[in-house]
């Protein structure tokens, strides 16, 4: 059984900085790829980072990508979203996910997700 646990959401002001965790437990992750989506009202879950454990290899979107960074800890089998500079506009509920094989934005083709974690940003 495949587990993601999300953690590090909250409440904080325009230009406040946070960091997400997802932990993942149940399998060895060290070939899974690796994301962060996030989600607002209304919204449809939207792509914001991506991780791959064997080459280390990271991506973020457009929209974050000079703010926000994706990193793991493999002898914690953890993933990070580190953001930096937050926006009313990336209030979302922030969701991790992986899978074996595929490693794009595509939401849909991500086998496992966390719960995810409520991040507010107020202006």
């Amino acid at each position: 059984q495949v587990q993601l646990v999300e953690s590090g959401g909250g409440l904080v002001q325009a230009g406040d900085s946070l960091r997400l965790s997802c932990a993942a437990s149940g399998r060895t992750f060290n070939n899974y790829k690796m994301a962060w989506f996030r989600q607002a009202p209304g919204e449809e879950r939207e792509f914001v980072a991506r991780f791959n454990w064997r080459s280390a290899d990271t991506y973020a979107a457009d929209s974050v990508k000079c703010r926000f960074t994706i990193s793991g800890d493999s002898a914690k089998n953890t993933v990070y979203l580190q953001m930096n500079s937050l926006k009313p506009e990336d209030t979302a509920v922030y969701y991790c996910a992986a899978d074996r094989f595929y490693g794009g934005d595509d939401p849909e083709r991500y086998d496992y997700w966390g719960q995810g974690t409520q991040v507010t940003v107020s202006s």
